[in-house]
C-alpha cells in the first residue's frame, strides 16, 4: 500500500463509519447530558463493533492507521462519538499489558459496559507528567504486600463516572519518570472519590481524590517502576488519532465553510465569488489535507515500527490540533454571527477543537519532543 493513499476497501469503511455517526451515533450523542458519560452511546458503539477495532479480539495490537481512519470518520459527523470512544481506548489500552486485568475487563469496555479512564495528570503534573505526586506507599497487610494510594488526580476525561481506571503512582523514591508504577484501580475501591469539573469542553473531566486506596501486585499494569514507560507506550498510539480526531473536526468545519459560501450572498454575488472568502478557503482546504496526510505517516510509521514514531507521532498531534483550531476558527469568521449561536455545528466545534492542543502533550511539549528527537 502506498503509505499515505487509502485503498478502495478502507476508503468504503471510512464512509460507512461516517454514515453509522450520522444516522445511529449522533441522536444518542444529542440525547445525552453534556459532561457527562453517555452510557448508551457507549453501548451503541459496542454493539455496532467500534470498540472492537480499538481492542482486537485476537489479543494483537490495534492498527493505528485503523484507529486514524476510525477517529477522524467520527469526527467528521458526531465529536461525541469519536471522544467516547478514543477514551475507552486510552483508559483501558494499558489493561492489556496485564492478562488476568485484560481478561476481567476488556470484554465489559468494549461491549460498552464499563467505563475506563486514563488518570495521568495531577493538579502540578500535566505537561511536565514525570512530576508525579501520588504516592503508592507500602501496605504488608492483609497478605500479599500491596500498596496505599494517596494524592489527587485532575483534569482526568470520564472522572468520576469510570468504572476502571488506568492510575499513575510513585512506588519509588526517584525523581522524574524512574519509581512510577502503573495500576488497574476499579471505582468502587474504599478511599477514592471524585468530582465533575466544568469545562469549556463538552465531554466529561472530573478531579480524583485517593485517600489511602489499596492496590495490590495483580493490579500492576507492566511491571513495578516501569509505570512512565507504559504511560509513553499508550500516548505513542494514540498522539496520532489526536491528530486524526481534529483532521475529522477540520474536515467538518471546512465542508460547512465550502456549503455556507457557495449559498450565501453578499454585495452581488455568492461569498465564494469573493477573494477575501476564497483564498481562507483554500488556505483551509490545504492545510487541512496535510495534516490528514501527517496523521497517516505517523500511524504508518507506528504499525511498522519505525524508530522515528516518537517524532511522527508528535508533529501529527501538533500540526494536526494546530490546523484544526485555525480551520474552525476561519470556518466561524466567514459565516459570522450564527456559528457562534448556541447549537450550531461551529459554536459546537469551537469548543470541541480548543482541548486538543493541550490534553496528551500540549502543542509546546510536542515541539520539546520534536527538538529532542533531531538530536536522538
Amino acid at each position: 500500500m502506498v503509505a499515505f493513499t487509502l485503498d478502495p476497501d478502507q476508503a468504503a469503511w471510512a464512509a460507512r463509519v461516517r454514515e453509522i455517526a450520522a444516522k445511529e451515533l449522533r441522536p444518542l450523542a444529542e440525547a445525552g447530558e453534556p459532561g457527562r458519560v453517555n452510557r448508551p452511546l457507549l453501548a451503541a458503539l459496542g454493539e455496532l463493533g467500534l470498540l472492537a477495532r480499538v481492542f482486537p479480539a485476537d489479543g494483537g495490537p490495534v492498527a493505528a492507521l485503523d484507529l486514524c481512519l476510525l477517529r477522524e470518520s467520527l469526527a467528521r459527523e458526531c465529536t461525541e462519538a469519536e471522544t467516547a470512544l478514543a477514551l475507552q481506548g486510552l483508559g483501558a489500552h494499558p489493561l492489556l499489558t496485564a492478562p488476568a486485568v485484560a481478561a476481567r475487563w476488556l470484554p465489559e469496555v468494549t461491549a460498552g459496559r464499563a467505563v475506563a479512564a486514563f488518570a495521568l495528570t495531577e493538579p502540578d503534573a500535566g505537561s511536565d507528567a514525570a512530576a508525579l505526586a501520588l504516592a503508592a506507599e507500602p501496605d504488608g497487610t492483609g497478605g500479599a504486600a500491596g500498596w496505599r494510594l494517596t494524592g489527587e488526580k485532575c483534569w482526568i476525561s470520564n472522572a468520576p463516572e469510570a468504572d476502571i481506571l488506568t492510575v499513575f503512582a510513585r512506588t519509588g523514591p526517584d525523581a522524574g519518570a524512574r519509581g512510577v508504577t502503573a495500576f488497574a484501580v476499579p471505582a468502587d475501591r474504599p478511599g477514592l472519590t471524585g468530582e465533575h469539573l466544568d469545562m469549556l469542553s463538552p465531554h466529561p473531566i472530573g478531579r480524583l481524590v485517593f485517600d489511602g486506596v489499596p492496590v495490590g501486585p495483580d493490579d500492576v499494569l507492566g511491571a513495578p517502576g516501569h509505570g512512565f514507560r507504559t504511560a509513553m507506550t499508550t500516548l505513542d498510539l494514540f498522539r496520532p488519532s489526536v491528530g486524526a480526531f481534529a483532521v475529522g473536526m477540520a474536515q467538518a468545519a471546512l465542508d460547512a465553510a465550502v456549503a455556507h459560501a457557495g449559498e450565501r450572498t453578499a454585495f452581488g454575488g455568492p461569498l465564494k465569488d469573493m477573494q477575501a472568502v476564497a483564498h481562507p478557503l483554500a488556505e483551509m482546504a490545504t492545510r487541512t489535507e496535510a495534516a490528514r496526510l501527517l496523521v497517516y505517516a505517523a500511524a504508518t510509521a507506528y504499525d511498522s515500527g519505525a524508530a522515528d514514531v516518537t517524532a511522527r507521532a508528535a508533529m501529527a498531534k501538533l500540526y494536526a490540533t494546530e490546523t484544526a483550531q485555525y480551520v474552525v476558527d476561519a470556518a466561524v469568521q466567514i459565516h459570522g454571527a450564527r456559528a457562534l449561536r448556541r447549537g450550531h455545528l461551529l459554536e459546537h466545534l469551537y469548543r470541541e477543537v480548543r482541548a486538543p492542543r493541550i490534553y496528551e502533550g500540549a502543542t509546546e511539549v510536542q515541539r520539546t519532543i520534536i527538538a529532542r528527537e533531531l538530536y536522538r
